[in-house]
């Protein structure tokens, strides 16, 4: 007698079983690959293009708990600097500026970097500031019509808390070595020599900013200063200004990136390991780094309002 076929509720019940093993294996695959890329030092390749190198410089600059995402930002552009294989970088500007010091940090790791490599900058929804002052490090920058970029000028803020510290009777002892010292205090009015003292300051970090401008962008640092009074521009207008070389999206950005190093194929992109939480979007759906992103943002927003006093190329 032949051998009866298994009941149909059987056949179903392996089709569910084998479809979940199968999901599973495709997850598993996935985490190797994510693994493996990381062995190598970069995001895995999905492809077998033209390899392009893309930095995120997201969120405001250095200067606080940013600090750490700052040496992360120097870190990759080292690392793509030296790797062999990658002729050109997209450097993926989309953040308001920040603290002085961290923004010429990037500014000149990505001028060293475009010593090697053919260097693009892509201005996402925002590249003011200090953004700029990152951006402007790259030898070609393409923005959307809309970026909000410009911003060229220096902000230094304190509070004065000397009222609500008297109402507390809350009573502070300073010992200082020079006058100026503790310019700044905020348990005391500032007086007209610590206002000039710290009108100085900016007024300087607004020279070393205009230089800047005018080194990456080849203005005359007269063009340069006649906007470089805090402004905003949208990209169509900091293109008129000669801020931007192109009006265009990120993957107009790539696509220039892949002109001038004279790359032929679609180009792969290739990420630091940092970033990884990417591919790791791609494959479970995006709905996770979302969420991340989101938190992250909120994050960085309150830090920002919660800043130490200072001197800062940051949009307002």
């Amino acid at each position: 007698m032949p051998p009866q076929p298994p009941p149909r509720r059987d056949r179903l019940a392996l089709g569910i079983v084998a479809f979940i093993f199968g999901g599973l294996f495709l997850v598993f695959f996935g985490f190797l690959l994510l693994a493996f890329g990381a062995v190598r030092g970069e995001s895995p390749r999905l492809g077998s293009g033209p390899r392009v190198g893309v930095i995120d410089v997201k969120g405001t600059i250095g200067g606080g708990p940013e600090r750490d995402e700052t040496e992360d930002i120097l870190k990759r552009i080292r690392r793509f600097a030296d790797d062999g294989d990658l002729k050109a970088v997209v450097i993926r500007v989309d953040s308001p500026g920040g603290s002085v010091g961290a923004s010429q940090e990037i500014h000149d790791e990505v001028k060293r970097l475009a010593q090697k490599k053919v260097v693009v900058c892509s201005m996402g929804n925002l590249a003011a500031s200090g953004g700029l002052y990152v951006s402007v490090a790259c030898p070609k920058i393409v923005a959307n019509p809309g970026t909000l970029t410009g911003s060229i000028g220096v902000i230094s803020q304190f509070p004065n808390v000397k009222d609500l510290a008297e109402k507390l009777g809350v009573k502070v002892e300073t010992v200082k070595t020079g006058k100026l010292k503790d310019a700044g205090n905020p348990f005391r009015d500032m007086t007209p020599e610590d206002r000039a003292y710290w009108q100085g300051l900016v007024e300087n970090t607004l020279g070393q900013f205009v230089k800047a401008v005018a080194e990456g962008r080849k203005l005359d640092e007269a063009k340069v200063r006649a906007i470089a009074d805090g402004r905003v521009l949208t990209g169509a207008q900091a293109k008129e200004a000669g801020l931007v070389d192109q009006l265009g999206n990120f993957y107009d950005a790539v696509e220039l990136a892949k002109q001038e190093a004279k790359l032929s194929g679609e180009p792969v992109l290739v990420y630091p390991p940092d970033e990884h939480g990417r591919f790791l979007e791609q494959l479970m759906g995006g709905a996770a780094g979302a969420v991340a992103d989101a938190v992250a943002t909120r994050v960085a927003q309150g830090a920002a309002d919660a800043r130490q006093p200072g001197v800062y190329f940051l949009a307002r």
